[in-house]
């Protein structure tokens, strides 16, 4: 199995990464599934301003909204490549994401939000996947908007890299200003939503590049990754 892994994996993704990657993204759903259940029978505010009534819905938008999945796996899985060397800056982003979703599950529970979403018009792809989203989503934790502080992340953690050349660093900006854009004109968000979002990202990536709070995830997941690996090979080569 080990190397399995070392040989198919590894190339993709580090070892090292995949635990903490997938407790980010358990982590993600908990709070977001978690949260919405609780707060269900509770008053939901909706701060949906003129501003928010005054953009259109284009429901093309809804393939940016659907296609940041892509967006983020890919850079999350690129943070962790170009920080093998130096893991204290990969975990400094696991803290940072995994931080930011326990702040969105207190704004959950503490303002519950909600909007009310339009009739969608028109026939097509565009369309039927936009209905879609509204029967398996519902309008509810939309402040911050998660959709947008991961986009921000996805930027934030390789802005700086040597390794990244500027042209992808430019694009990851320009998908994370989309992935905003799409949270409007698909009416997933209000504009108060992703500035909340992105702000949050933001804040939270600058005081963890700061602090050595990230030295207690980095040492629950290199002991998980130890016990792991070494039930699969015997030993642990980092």
């Amino acid at each position: 199995m080990y190397h399995w892994l070392k040989r198919y994996v590894e190339p993709i993704c580090p070892l090292y990464a995949i635990i903490p990657l997938i407790s980010c993204f358990a982590l993600n759903m908990l709070v977001y599934s978690g949260t919405m259940i609780l707060c269900a029978d509770w008053y939901h505010h909706d701060f949906t301003t003129s501003w928010d009534t005054a953009v259109p819905l284009v429901t093309e938008w809804i393939y940016i909204y659907f296609g940041c999945y892509i967006f983020w796996v890919a850079n999350y899985i690129l943070v962790a490549k170009i920080h093998q060397d130096n893991k204290s800056m990969f975990y400094r982003f696991v803290i940072t994401d995994m931080s930011s979703r326990l702040v969105c599950a207190l704004f959950f529970i503490a303002l519950p939000t909600t909007n009310i979403r339009p009739v969608v018009p028109e026939s097509g792809l565009s369309a039927f996947l936009l209905n879609f989203l509204y029967g398996i989503d519902q309008p509810a934790n939309l402040f911050p908007s998660i959709h947008c502080l991961v986009s921000w992340l996805c930027f934030a953690g390789i802005r700086k890299s040597d390794k990244i050349p500027v042209w992808y660093k430019a694009l990851s900006c320009i998908a994370a200003l989309l992935v905003v854009l799409s949270t409007q004109f698909t009416k997933q968000h209000y504009w108060i939503d992703t500035i909340a979002g992105i702000a949050l990202a933001e804040i939270l990536f600058q005081i963890n590049q700061r602090i050595s709070a990230y030295r207690l995830v980095e040492q629950v997941f290199t002991k998980l990754n130890k016990k792991i690996l070494h039930l699969l090979k015997g030993e642990f080569c980092e």
